[in-house]
């Protein structure tokens, strides 16, 4: 008879997360045929399991449904199912689900902006937020202070903070000035703040911070700030394959679905004020540097980039680690065209061209 972890087939359910049913089964809520579970026990499809008394209806990984979609969290936003002091949560913003629940591959402070995918796979989310996958997390980042070259090798060589060692492994400037300049960084990990203590531990202070891609999928102008969507087919074949997972079809939304979901997406657009003329300059001014909306697409420079560019003499970094979780095929080879020449050595030094350019 096959067997599999208790906690693996619980997170499959859309329960929660693999780590989540870890701790549902240590603090003792999961029975088993009248019995208390343990962390390690294997269960066959004919046990009788319960969560909080409550029956689970068991269903093999093939069975099993998987969907993603794609938030914009905006900043001020808990990645928490409740808050005991109120504040805003991003499930709040989710479409609602019947017998099934989301669960967040990853997470991000309340002061950082940007991509969260949300999935009902269990297994998909461990898979993808586990370290020994080394998943690349991009992120936007805004730096108050002078960045050096050695601030930069420093950080990519790596630097121990509290809880280990840490480093990028991709670090690019995107032009500004002064307390304005931004970067695009790469970290293969999901630790606690990890992207604001490695530029704190050079004296330098965050002041933006978003992530604009985990894996292979990137935020792009389907969600504005507080707004979701689904992911498609490919995209979520994609991410299936970076976790070493089958592939399985995306469940068509019943029509039943499809109302409640549109009217979720209604109920929770944010609301958008008029701003002032005044302050409608200043946050174009500390806006993200956009991107092309396409990888395989370069937006022409501005006259204000060029200079940046010229000025700049940080130029691209990149550590020598392998990475294989970039688009893969057509769609990689033209990520590297938009990085910079297609030949360029990853060393971790100085690249020949200055500038990171616009990507």
């Amino acid at each position: 008879m096959n067997t599999e972890k208790l906690q693996k087939v619980l997170a499959r359910t859309g329960l929660g997360s693999r780590r989540e049913m870890e701790a549902a089964i240590a603090a003792g809520r999961v029975n088993v045929n009248g019995e208390t579970a343990k962390l390690g026990d294997r269960i066959a499809d004919t046990d009788r399991v319960t969560v909080d008394n409550r029956p689970v209806t068991l269903m093999s990984s093939e069975a099993s449904s998987r969907r993603v979609i794609m938030y914009n969290k905006p900043e001020g936003e808990l990645c928490t199912r409740r808050d005991p002091e109120g504040r805003r949560t991003v499930f709040e913003h989710l479409p609602r689900l019947s017998g099934e629940r989301w669960i967040a591959i990853g997470r991000l402070d309340i002061n950082t902006s940007g991509l969260l995918l949300f999935t009902t796979d269990g297994e998909l989310a461990n898979r993808l937020m586990h370290p020994s996958m080394q998943i690349e997390r991009e992120y936007a980042v805004r730096v108050m202070g002078e960045v050096t070259i050695e601030h930069v090798r420093a950080m990519v060589e790596g630097v121990m903070l509290e809880d280990g060692p840490a480093r990028f492994t991709d670090v690019q400037e995107f032009g500004g000035e002064g307390i304005n300049t931004w970067f695009h960084v790469v970290i293969m990990e999901g630790r606690n703040r990890e992207v604001r203590r490695l530029w704190e531990s050079q004296g330098l202070t965050v002041s933006r911070l978003k992530r604009v891609r985990y894996g292979s999928v990137f935020l792009d102008k389907r969600a504005r700030a507080g707004e979701w969507t689904e992911l498609t087919q490919q995209e979520v074949d994609d991410l299936s394959e970076l976790a070493g997972l089958e592939k399985r079809k995306v469940p068509a939304l019943t029509p039943d679905e499809k109302n409640r979901w549109n009217r979720d997406k209604n109920k929770r657009r944010p609301v958008r004020g008029v701003k002032s003329p005044e302050a409608a300059r200043s946050d174009a001014q500390e806006s993200t540097p956009r991107r092309s909306e396409r990888r395989d697409e370069v937006r022409p420079m501005t006259p204000r980039e060029k200079r940046n560019e010229k000025r700049s003499d940080l130029g691209n970094w990149s550590s020598t680690a392998p990475t294989n979780n970039r688009r893969s095929s057509a769609r990689g080879e033209k990520g590297q065209e938009r990085r910079g020449s297609s030949d360029r050595k990853s060393t971790g030094t100085p690249q020949g061209r200055k500038g990171g350019g616009r990507r």
